[in-house]
């Protein structure tokens, strides 16, 4: 009966989980797309469809900084220094993450 009480005192909250991994994707769609469409679309040597890993990799690195976002809750619940520790946290993983994802995203064409 203990375990099953402290399973269910954990609340998962799944919408949260999926608005925060939609957050975090929008944010790295238009972070990609303000590097990709700025660059003339015809260079010789990225291949026909190079926009494809970029769009793919970035948002889903944003979605992954998301689910890190998600994970940190239980540090905010836990008090004022933890919850200032956790968005500090929560921004950091966020902005390597999306750097990280830009950098995987564009190897080969505009990362060289």
């Amino acid at each position: 009966m203990t375990a099953k009480n402290n399973l269910s005192a954990q609340n998962f909250n799944t919408p949260l989980l999926i608005r925060r991994v939609l957050i975090g994707t929008a944010i790295g769609l238009a972070v990609i797309l303000f590097f990709v469409l700025r660059v003339n679309p015809n260079h010789p040597d990225w291949g026909q469809y190079w926009l494809v890993q970029p769009l793919i990799v970035t948002p889903l690195a944003g979605a992954a900084a998301g689910v890190c976002n998600h994970f940190l809750d239980f540090l905010r619940v836990q008090g004022s220094t933890q919850k200032i520790i956790a968005n500090i946290l929560a921004v950091l993983i966020y902005l390597v993450g999306l750097w990280m994802g830009i950098v995987l995203g564009l190897h080969g064409t505009m990362w060289n």
